[in-house]
């Protein structure tokens, strides 16, 4: 492919670096900006793709990698997301194993040090897309734009809106996606190392190696897939130098009919074959594995797909594409999430909003224009990148755009060259510091969702996200404010209301959270939880019937419930049907073998119904499971003293206490056992022990008199 000298690139504020040099450059400023998200915790969607994600334990079969989906679903279930990506599960399992466990610290230097080696890989396809491609002697890209394409992949490495792929975990597959994305582009470029000309031969072996590194890339996200269109438009546009203009106006009009041999001669159809081919081959496998069912979103994914008609979800969609544009430009206005309420939907075609999107389609078209019709081959090369959708690469587009802005005003404005180089420097300074401001909301969900209230007030997702966050840290009162304020701005959303109804619940308003989680499975009865919630209220307010039923409905919409079998068999118990709660709190452990509440509930309901023999059975087979339960070592060492089995239950009661010395409850029933045994200076031990961490323990204060008195009994008839 030919050469021609980019007139702006000597202009460019920057020192010409060598290659080496320029890429660590690069790293480390992405290492800057990012660098202080590396002691983050597990926050927003990391909890269910990676804390609750079952497929990075070591004890789960790693073909199970293969067939469930990113968040651990099967791929088959009606509730899996179906988004495929096993290559960037595989990552998390690998960190899981080196870090022996859930440590985040690991996961978060992985993300930084993938987007610091993107960073510096994007050097090389900036120096390709503006300069054109040449290899030297030794098949290195000669790089004709080194000043160009070295501010590029600054712009790029230090910009703001890569925080979230880059200090959120479940960024990783986006990470990945670019890395293999790059490389695949990068080896397709490969394939023309023999020589400059267009007509030379090309090598099958680089684009099936291209290939391969495009599934790569949609096995970490599904839009990798996309590199073999952006191949496509590098090698028509720039390696067989069509112009698409004067290639329609020919095909329309008839004149000077295509000359299909010389595509054939270049090898451009054969190439597009092959990845035609390839393709097709990709989305096929993954038509297989994934079934024809697509996933199933709501309106709260994605409120533009419930629009009332066709042209208003194609308007509102083009509007979310204005706004991603928006940001690029600028990135001070970053939220964790942009649905719910965000984004108010364009309803009229005289929403004044309308005139931004009219304005990114007239930027957009001239831009496209630019890319397949101009004349010019240096705005053909820079133009094409823009089409790219997902934003972690969109943004690649957008600095490659904002860098060659930059050399050509410095070229045309050399009196203002020193205004320039200032502006540059500062735009890299403020990009480096709402990075680092952005990396530390990241670092927790408590200063992540609180950041979001002044960018997305109206997002009923953001005050349930604070609501909950607020609630597992017990402030329960500042959670209800949230919870309430959520349910206010989407009056249907479900999640708000159970969790609002558990807190009311927990608070003993048990009218208004019975209200609440009614309505919330009116609105969405197959909510599972709701409704086990709906029956542990109902069973408070002692409508038993009432809550068997919802229980059940639990049960139906989700075949294995644990919680709501164990939740059922303390109904059964609270109606002394004891039979049916052995059965409810046996299934629980059957789906769930470490429930510990079911386990601990039979040995003390067999305890209490005087079925010692069967209570002691249970127990022993719960502690098999359960080794080191001090709450079911308490329960069976109750069963054995009654049994009169009292060295063995002093060993439960011993073995309980260290793993939980302050347990007044232990102390005193241990007390109990040494007075039943005789050892009665022991039990005044554990009486005082036990009236010390608990001087209101019922019945431990009558014992304990009662052990003093036999005690003075003794001494006064020993003579």
């Amino acid at each position: 492919m030919a050469l021609t000298e980019v007139y702006w690139d000597n202009q460019i504020p920057l020192p010409k670096l060598a290659p080496v040099q320029a890429k660590v450059t690069v790293s480390l400023v992405a290492l800057l900006c990012f660098i202080n998200s590396y002691d983050g915790e597990f926050v927003f969607d990391d909890s269910e793709a990676i804390v609750n994600n079952k497929d990075l334990r070591p004890a789960t079969p790693l073909n199970n990698i293969w067939r469930n989906d990113f968040w651990g679903s099967n791929l088959s279930s009606n509730s899996s997301h179906k988004s495929y990506r096993p290559l960037t599960v595989l990552t998390f399992r690998l960190n899981y194993l080196l870090a022996g466990g859930l440590y985040p610290v690991g996961f978060h230097v992985l993300n930084i040090i993938l987007h610091a080696v993107i960073s510096a890989l994007m050097i090389d396809v900036f120096a390709i897309l503006i300069g054109g491609l040449a290899y030297g002697e030794k098949g290195r890209i000669l790089k004709h734009t080194p000043k160009t394409s070295l501010l590029a992949a600054l712009f790029f490495a230090a910009h703001p809106v890569h925080t979230e792929s880059v200090a959120g975990i479940v960024g990783r597959a986006d990470l990945l996606c670019a890395l293999f994305f790059q490389l695949s582009f990068l080896t397709y470029c490969k394939a023309f190392t023999r020589g400059s000309d267009r007509n030379d031969r090309f090598s099958v072996q680089w684009v099936v190696v291209s290939l391969l590194l495009c599934a790569a890339a949609m096995l970490c996200k599904e839009q990798g897939i996309t590199v073999l269109g952006v191949n496509a438009v590098f090698d028509v546009l720039l390696i067989c130098n069509v112009n698409v203009y004067e290639l329609g106006q020919r095909l329309l009009l008839r004149k000077n009919p295509l000359d299909v041999s010389e595509l054939f001669r270049s090898g451009l159809l054969t190439r597009l074959a092959l990845m035609g081919l390839g393709g097709l081959l990709m989305l096929y496998a993954r038509w297989r594995i994934m079934g024809t069912g697509p996933p199933a979103f709501t309106e709260v994914d994605n409120p533009a797909s419930f629009a009332e008609n066709i042209f208003l979800r194609i308007v509102n969609y083009n509007y979310y594409y204005t706004l991603n544009a928006w940001l690029l430009l600028c990135p001070w206005w970053l939220c964790f999430d942009w649905s719910m309420g965000c984004v108010p939907l364009i309803k009229s075609a005289t929403d004044w909003r309308m005139v931004w999107l009219l304005l990114f389609w007239c930027i957009l078209i001239g831009l496209i224009s630019q890319a397949l019709c101009s004349q010019d081959r240096q705005r053909r090369r820079v133009g094409f990148v823009i089409a790219e959708r997902v934003l972690y690469l969109s943004s690649a587009g957008y600095c490659l755009l904002l860098a060659c802005s930059l050399g050509h005003c410095c070229y045309c404005w050399t009196k203002y060259r020193k205004l320039l180089c200032a502006s540059v420097l500062a735009l890299l300074c403020v990009y480096v510091a709402r990075c680092a401001l952005r990396s530390h909301q990241w670092q927790s969900e408590q200063s992540l969702f609180t950041s979001a209230l002044s960018v997305c007030p109206l997002n009923a997702k953001v005050h349930y996200n604070v609501g909950k966050n607020l609630a597992d840290r017990g402030n329960t009162t500042a959670a209800i404010r949230y919870y309430r304020e959520a349910v206010r701005l989407h009056p249907t959303y479900v999640h708000a209301m159970n969790n609002l109804g558990n807190i009311l619940k927990e608070r003993n308003e048990l009218i208004e959270a019975e209200q609440l989680l009614s309505k919330a499975v009116s609105i969405q009865p197959d909510f599972a939880a709701a409704w086990m919630n709906l029956g542990i209220v109902q069973n408070s307010l002692q409508k038993f019937e009432e809550a068997e039923q919802s229980y059940w409905n639990a049960i139906r919409f989700r075949k294995k419930y644990p919680d709501c079998y164990y939740n059922l068999g303390r109904l059964y118990a609270d109606q002394n049907r004891h039979v049916d709660a052995l059965n409810a709190w046996r299934n629980a452990t059957v789906l769930k073998p470490d429930h510990s509440l079911a386990w601990n509930n039979m040995v003390i309901l067999l305890d209490n119904t005087g079925n010692l023999g069967q209570a002691e059975l249970i127990g022993r087979e719960a502690l098999k499971l359960l080794p080191k339960d001090h709450t079911i070592m308490f329960s069976l060492a109750n069963v054995l003293g009654k049994l009169q089995k009292y060295k063995e239950s002093e060993g439960f009661f011993l073995h309980a206490l260290r793993i939980n010395p302050n347990a007044a409850s232990c102390h005193g029933n241990l007390a109990v056992l040494y007075h039943r045994w005789g050892k009665l200076e022991l039990a005044k031990k554990h009486y005082e022990l036990s009236l010390k961490l608990d001087p209101e323990a019922p019945g431990t204060r009558d014992n304990y008199n009662m052990l003093r008195r036999k005690l003075d009994q003794l001494k006064r008839s020993t003579p």
